[in-house]
């Protein structure tokens, strides 16, 4: 996927989730949505998804209005439907049945002109297992300067 068609991640939750699953939805818009997304006036923070009679619905994601829209905005954190197969929304609600699973968006992209969503089956991480990955990459940064700072030494 093309760095030009990324419209927003969610970096929040690869530090605060362990992702299990992953699946690519359609996403429902209206109004001038798509055209305040396509100027990346999108947010994914704090947004999460969930499974309402049989259909998954996005919540939180705040999209901004579009600034010629007028009437045709709409309200920015509105909750928005996620377009799935029956067999994919029938895994996650088999998946999410389990204690402490949730759903949450990664990336917002477009793909050959229409909105897509990374829907990640996620487990919240603790305090001490986040502790850890920051303990992990400091110490991969040190030992990446180190060997740096060993080969810069070395006589030709």
């Amino acid at each position: 996927m093309s760095e030009a068609s990324l419209l927003a991640t969610n970096r929040k939750a690869l530090r605060d989730y362990q992702v299990l699953e992953s699946f690519e939805s359609g996403i429902m818009l209206v109004g001038t949505e798509i055209k305040a997304m396509r100027n990346r006036r999108v947010s994914l923070d704090d947004s999460f998804a969930r499974i309402d009679e049989g259909e998954v619905f996005l919540y939180n994601m705040h999209v901004s209005p579009y600034e010629q829209g007028g009437r045709f905005n709409v309200e920015p954190k509105r909750q928005r439907k996620l377009l799935l197969h029956r067999q994919q929304i029938d895994r996650l609600e088999g998946l999410l049945s389990r204690r402490g699973l949730t759903l949450i968006p990664l990336r917002l992209y477009l793909k050959h002109g229409l909105a897509k969503v990374d829907l990640a089956v996620c487990k919240g991480k603790r305090q001490y297992e986040k502790r850890d990955v920051l303990r992990k990459r400091e110490l991969d940064r040190e030992v990446r300067r180190t060997f740096k700072a060993y080969r810069r030494k070395e006589p030709r």
